[in-house]
């Protein structure tokens, strides 16, 4: 009986610690609106089903951070916004590239990386114009 009970508490602690959207999806911290994400929701609500406290502890933290949106949300302003690096064109190759963005954000870089969006622009303005058309 004793080993039942300690399984089923180990059980629900990692529940409990898995279901914060928060320590699954770090990088979205920072996102004030969007879609939720049905998956840390129900996480979140499983929470609420075993214990009603860390349950709305768990749904407290994924909503104040941001973390329950789905990616693509709105961001609060300086909360993990990506930075614009600006290069001379003369002499770049993908590792300057790399080696300079990892400089201004402090995080490695694969321009190898099919998630990741690179291009070149001929100025300032149509830098802007295409920021805004990423967002």
């Amino acid at each position: 009986m004793r080993r039942t009970i300690t399984i089923l508490t180990l059980c629900i602690l990692a529940l409990q610690s898995a279901s914060c959207g928060l320590l699954i999806y770090p990088e979205r911290k920072g996102q004030t609106s969007g879609r939720i994400d049905p998956g840390v929701a129900i996480l979140d609500a499983a929470g609420l089903i075993v214990f009603i406290v860390p349950g709305l502890v768990a749904f407290g933290v994924d909503f104040v951070t941001g973390c329950i949106y789905l990616p693509g949300g709105s961001k609060r302003a300086g909360a993990d916004v990506p930075a614009t690096v600006v290069l001379d064109p003369g002499g770049l190759d993908a590792a300057a590239i790399e080696r300079a963005v990892q400089a201004a954000t402090g995080q490695p870089v694969d321009l190898a990386d099919p998630a990741l969006e690179a291009f070149a622009v001929p100025d300032a303005s149509a830098m802007q114009q295409a920021l805004a058309a990423a967002r």
